[in-house]
């Protein structure tokens, strides 16, 4: 059986196949694989340490030198994830109607959904498509992990204060660290650089399949079509601005629209921000499903968004990602 070529006939096959079984495997029988030990370790939940263990491969691909050009990366990403979906929160605030929700969505949802990313799509997807300056990228993009960005928006409309104490700093330095280690070892030694570059590209199937173990497709029922309406707008508006504004700015564009999902930590949000200023209460049960359905949404849809926009670029001749690849990553390929 040609597994491997078959999968490299599909457009992000190494991730996006894994993660649709699996979805479909859990939401069918979830029970199957959870059974303990190493099944259930590697196939259901060891989705955060095959990719800390992808990042370590990754970081050592880094040359200290050009560090620059992964953390410009990284904050323009960022940037942009948080402000298109500010905005949008900001015009669902504005036109909510007397039952506080705009077309359905909650805002705080919005906020939440769209100003969230999940880290796991993007480094699978990148990993494919990018090169390792765009892959180390991921190290400022813990950012938009859990309510912080949520929290910095609604202070900004004037919608909440500012509250201390909901973004960990130790959480964000857990993120970066396996990266860092792979920095020193790969700048220490070329040849444990060689040895770690072999890992990345194997390990994709991998985590995308204990990703995939963690989505249900009955959260799009539960969360209606509203929901799967703000998994739409999180992936095509999200992820077409990251698109255009990495192109205009001559990166690759495929690493700006894969900043376009929702990360499943963001089910958590609204309810913590909840805590923080009761009057976000009234709507945080249709908030909190409309979130976890716009992350199976965005889960499944951004691969297949991402593989049309490799297509339209394959037409007009491009190749990625060598066609993007900075001085950076020319040097560290020669």
């Amino acid at each position: 059986m040609k597994i491997k070529a078959t999968l490299d006939r599909i457009p992000g096959g190494m991730m996006v196949v894994p993660l649709l079984l699996a979805a479909t495997l859990n939401t069918i029988a979830p029970d199957l694989l959870r059974i303990g030990n190493f099944t259930q370790q590697l196939f259901v939940d060891g989705a955060g340490t095959l990719i800390a263990l992808f990042l370590l491969c990754t970081g050592a691909q880094i040359n200290l030198r050009n560090v620059g050009v992964s953390l410009g990366k990284g904050a323009t990403l960022l940037t942009v994830k948080w402000a298109v979906g500010a905005v949008v929160g900001l015009i669902a605030y504005m036109f909510a109607g007397d039952n506080g929700l705009w077309l359905g969505l909650a805002p705080i949802a919005v906020i939440a959904a769209m100003t969230n990313s999940n880290g796991g799509l993007y480094v699978a997807l990148v990993g494919q498509y990018g090169d390792k300056t765009d892959r180390a990228a991921y190290s400022l993009l813990a950012l938009n992990d859990g309510p912080f960005l949520t929290m910095v928006a609604l202070s900004i409309f004037g919608a909440m204060g500012f509250v201390d104490g909901l973004f960990s700093f130790t959480s964000f330095i857990s993120v970066l660290l396996p990266i860092v280690v792979g920095m020193v070892l790969g700048n220490l030694d070329e040849d444990m650089r060689d040895f770690l570059n072999k890992g990345s590209s194997m390990l994709i199937p991998f985590f995308a399949f204990a990703l995939g173990m963690g989505i249900n497709f009955g959260a799009i029922l539960e969360g209606g079509l509203a929901g799967i309406v703000l998994g739409l707008l999180t992936v095509f508006v999200t992820g077409t601005a990251g698109y255009f504004v990495f192109k205009a700015l001559k990166w690759n564009p495929i690493v700006g629209a894969a900043e376009g999902s929702t990360a499943g930590n963001a089910v958590a949000t609204p309810a913590a921000i909840a805590a923080a200023s009761a009057g976000f209460a009234a709507n945080v049960d249709i908030a909190t499903v409309q979130v976890a359905a716009s992350t199976v949404t965005t889960a499944i849809l951004l691969p297949l968004y991402v593989a049309f926009l490799v297509k339209r670029l394959e037409k007009k001749g491009v190749r990625l990602p060598e066609d993007y690849l900075t001085k950076e990553s020319k040097t560290q390929a020669s």
